[in-house]
């Protein structure tokens, strides 16, 4: 599939098209990149070059489509099952991914990690249950946690995480704030992490969208009055598109990005400013 590509950026350079490959060589690993945001991130990257491979718990037929369409605009990228809620399973998840890396490149190295994974957050104070909450915790925050911890060995030095916080971090809602609280735990963690591992040349960050069209708020946006008063509150006076943050994770992926590390970067077009 790299030969492809190759042939496909040879042929677009004779046409006089640029073609713009700041990740050519490198690997990634996107947390959820069946849908939304995650696949989103999955094209981009590819897009950019690198060898990208996402996970997916339920959505398998969402993981393929999504390599499906790397693949046919001349990426590459392989899916791998991974329940995040279970931290128990992430060494064993690795140990799948350095199969399939040291198949398809020769090697274990990762250099872009990305996590993405989220569960649905609504659901406020009165309705909020044990359960419900270890589950919102799991996924958001402990999940990314030991998924650092798990790729520490095999992370490039000079290499990038990028965490996909949420501006409910620093504006909590009313009504998510178990969500609110686990995306504050992956601002303060990112700061943590960006301190340990700035020796390394590693830098890290997180993008903390504001309102983005996913199927996460599908409900709202099928409210009128609730979409209205939403666009109103933006400077941008939009909804986002997952693109949208997917073009600020693949600036803090790029060389470009090498010396922006420790920041909660909002892609929120100016919500609620």
């Amino acid at each position: 599939m790299r030969c492809v590509s190759k042939r496909r950026t040879r042929l677009l350079t004779r046409l006089g098209i640029l073609v713009s490959h700041t990740l050519d060589g490198k690997t990634a690993l996107v947390t959820g990149g069946s849908r939304g945001i995650g696949r989103s991130i999955a094209e981009r990257l590819a897009k950019e070059g690198a060898l990208v491979a996402l996970t997916y718990n339920t959505g398998r037929q969402g993981a393929d489509e999504t390599v499906a369409a790397i693949e046919k605009a001349g990426g590459n990228a392989f899916a791998v099952h991974a329940d995040l809620v279970d931290a128990d399973g992430i060494p064993e998840l690795f140990t799948r991914l350095d199969a399939e890396f040291m198949e398809r490149k020769g090697s274990t190295s990762l250099d872009l990690l990305v996590n993405n994974a989220g569960n649905s957050g609504w659901g406020g104070l009165a309705d909020a249950t044990p359960d419900s909450w270890n589950t919102m915790f799991a996924v958001h925050a402990r999940a990314p946690f030991f998924m650092v911890q798990s790729a520490l060995s095999r992370l490039a030095d000079g290499g990038r995480i990028v965490n996909v916080s949420s501006g409910a971090a620093a504006r909590p809602m009313q009504a998510v704030p178990v969500y609110s609280m686990a995306k504050a735990s992956i601002n303060n963690l990112t700061h943590a992490l960006a301190m340990e591992l700035g020796p390394r040349g590693i830098t890290v960050n997180a993008v903390a969208p504001g309102w983005v069209r996913t199927d996460m708020n599908a409900a709202v946006r099928e409210n009128a009055d609730m979409t209205a008063a939403i666009e109103a509150d933006t400077a941008l006076g939009r909804f986002g598109e997952a693109s949208d943050i997917a073009a600020v994770v693949a600036f803090l992926a790029s060389d470009d990005g090498r010396w922006v590390t420790a920041q909660v970067i909002e892609a929120s077009g100016g919500y609620k400013l």
